[in-house]
């Protein structure tokens, strides 16, 4: 537990003590989801950080995120880690799309990340992007980030991996966490969320809540992977009946607590600029984990709904 009472878990090897929710800090990309001014990015870091959340998650690709970050809690850099990203475009040649991971742009990604949040190290830095074991190894990228390690920019080294390059990640051996994409209605990475606790990694969540639900809000939408059609969530919600087992709580805290449920996970990131919706995450996690028997109900539901 923090000094404010929030769960946490030890992320994997790294040793670090994470509070059980994290703070996903897309959702300060003006634009990229809903209008950010720099007055609600800044009340909602300060909410964040005074709730007790630790662990914030960010990238270069994510607009001012990073800029944010250093211009409105650097001063408390005490309290809370930093996860970023590499691989994102930013010593590249002009006109590049994608994920590049030579040493050149990975170390220049690095060394903008530092001056934008205004620090000296990065706790984590993951490869963004899911890219393969080949070109990991290809471009030297690992060894990269290991030498900033050594000069102590880098703390630990992570992936945002996804299918099907995720299993070649965990087996690789070399990293100390993997974010991976989770929820009730995208299970597909469930197993591989245990694969990599069992190797000793940290497990970072993201896409763990949903809002809305079909009954209740017409505006209802979930995080999805690329591949995954946009009906797809709303179909299985639906096959599944899941709108049976809220008993009155709304989709997004019943979806947050099936995320809490998996056994091997140690943080979810959940981002947001709107102060309700932080406080409906922190009142999710309070109440922890679905009961089992909620849980083993929703889980059989999915399975049957999976089949159709």
């Amino acid at each position: 537990m923090t000094d404010r009472g929030l769960p946490t878990r030890t992320l994997g090897r790294t040793g670090l003590e994470v509070t059980r929710l994290g703070y996903g800090a897309m959702s300060l990309d003006n634009g990229r989801l809903t209008p950010v001014t720099p007055e609600q990015a800044e009340a909602t870091l300060l909410a964040v950080l005074d709730s007790g959340i630790n662990f914030i998650d960010t990238s270069p690709d994510y607009g001012e995120s990073e800029e944010c970050i250093g211009r409105y809690i650097s001063h408390r850099r005490n309290e809370f880690y930093i996860a970023s990203k590499c691989g994102c475009p930013v010593d590249v040649p002009a006109g590049t799309t994608g994920h590049v991971y030579t040493r050149q742009n990975i170390i220049a990604g690095v060394e903008q990340s530092l001056r934008r949040m205004r620090t000296d190290y990065l706790d984590l830095v993951q490869f963004h992007g899911s890219p393969s074991r080949e070109v990991l190894e290809e471009s030297g990228a690992i060894e990269t980030l290991h030498d900033l390690q050594r000069q102590g920019k880098v703390r630990f080294i992570g992936v945002s991996g996804v299918l099907p390059d995720l299993p070649d990640h965990i087996a690789m051996g070399v990293f100390d966490e993997f974010q991976i994409p989770y929820s009730a209605l995208q299970r597909e990475h469930e197993e591989l969320i245990t694969q990599a606790r069992r190797a000793g990694a940290g497990t970072v969540i993201r896409g763990g809540a949903v809002r809305g639900a079909p009954a209740q809000d017409k505006a209802w939408s979930v995080r999805r992977l690329p591949e995954v059609a946009e009906e797809r969530p709303r179909a299985i919600w639906e096959r599944a009946r899941l709108d049976d087992l809220l008993d009155g709580a709304p989709a997004m805290e019943f979806t947050l607590r099936f995320t809490f449920s998996h056994p091997h996970l140690d943080t979810t990131i959940v981002g947001t600029a709107n102060p309700a919706h932080l406080r409906a995450n922190l009142d999710a996690l309070a109440k922890g984990p679905l009961p089992p028997d909620v849980y083993t109900e929703a889980v059989r539901r999915l399975d049957e709904a999976a089949k159709d």
